[in-house]
């Protein structure tokens, strides 16, 4: 279990998700100390967030306390964990132990709890059911594997895939690109570009064979073709010829209010689990209206998540055909949009119009 521990906490991106979205099945797994405060957390600290360069995270508050660092009076990071969050984390326990899902009877009895009351009070608590959890966890296993330069067979196996052919089957879905080129870093993706003029400055758009993997806007070539390459520094990338003309004269009908929406068009980007979910919800929303970063959290069943929320929104990689900008703040205000408050209030006059 200890070693489980010490390899989960290398990967410092996952536990700062699991903070962005003070995700309580992580609470009494490790604590996340601010440098500027002197304070450490649970996870599911109801508290404002930090930036990440003033956060250190520990195995144990004992870890922390050795550290400098003080409890939060609000989380309480050295009580125990309330009865019902217990028996959640114990499911979560063996679902993590398992590396998949687990049947729900299994499960059930191993908490003594029943089915339908484990399901409700998981989903209520996570926003995620059992299986969707156990799911996740095998994606995020598949990933490391991946990621640790393993080869996409031995990957497949080590998370718990029963065949290479099944895991295809859902693989690009799952990763946003095909797991090798997950793994590469992008390594062998061949990835056309075009630049263009439109009502909105210049526009970047880049594709694969499957489907638009990068959209952005600005005012200059190079910082775009700059942000191109950061996103796939591995990648062949090229101008392009025909092969991207249906989807660019699409983009920018849109842009003239020729057409009221792109989400249609196929995409092929990279992803986690809870990005995919972020962005999936961004394209429900019709053309013409509005959500607010609290009630895309709230439809995801993690009302807690408002900041996760809004990470997934400022990391989408092919802004307009996700619809990002069609995110607000709760007062209604239309700050955070990367591409500049003008384009968002313009993008929304022009659906709004349309829609009309």
């Amino acid at each position: 279990m200890m070693r489980s521990m010490m390899a989960q906490l290398q990967d410092e991106e996952t536990l700062w998700q699991a903070v962005m979205a003070r995700d309580a099945a992580w609470d009494g797994k490790f604590v996340f100390a601010v440098r500027s405060t002197g304070v450490y957390c649970r996870p599911s600290c109801p508290a404002r967030r930090p930036r990440r360069e003033q956060v250190r995270f520990f195995a144990a508050p004992a870890e922390a306390r050795a550290a400098g660092f003080r409890p939060c009076k609000r989380c309480a990071p050295d009580e125990p964990i309330p009865p019902t969050q217990a028996w959640v984390l114990e499911v979560c326990r063996l679902l993590e132990e398992a590396g998949r899902p687990l049947p729900l009877n299994e499960l059930s009895r191993a908490v003594g709890i029943s089915p339908h009351h484990l399901t409700r009070e998981f989903k209520a608590a996570l926003g995620v059911t059992p299986r969707q959890y156990g799911e996740a966890l095998r994606r995020q296993a598949l990933r490391q594997e991946l990621r640790a330069g393993e080869s996409v067979t031995a990957a497949v196996y080590a998370a718990g895939y029963n065949s290479a052919a099944r895991m295809y089957a859902s693989g690009a879905a799952t990763l946003g690109t095909t797991p090798n080129h997950y793994r590469m870093g992008g390594m062998g993706m061949d990835i056309a570009y075009t630049l263009v003029d439109s009502p909105l400055g210049r526009l970047l758009i880049a594709g694969t064979s499957r489907g638009i993997c990068f959209l952005s806007m600005g005012d200059e070539d190079d910082p775009l073709l700059e942000a191109l390459r950061r996103e796939f520094p591995q990648a062949q990338i090229r101008p392009a010829g025909e092969d991207m003309r249906a989807w660019v004269s699409e983009v920018l009908a849109y842009l003239r209010g020729e057409l009221p929406d792109v989400s249609h068009l196929p995409l092929d980007v990279r992803a986690t689990a809870f990005q995919l979910r972020v962005w999936e919800e961004l394209r429900r929303i019709p053309p013409g209206e509005t959500r607010t970063y609290a009630q895309v959290a709230e439809a995801l069943g993690n009302p807690k998540a408002v900041r996760a929320v809004a990470r997934a929104c400022a990391t989408n990689p092919v802004s307009l055909v996700t619809p990002c900008h069609r995110v607000v703040r709760t007062d209604g205000s239309l700050a955070g949009y990367r591409w500049g408050v003008g384009r968002k209030r313009r993008l929304l006059e022009q659906e709004k119009h349309l829609a009309g």
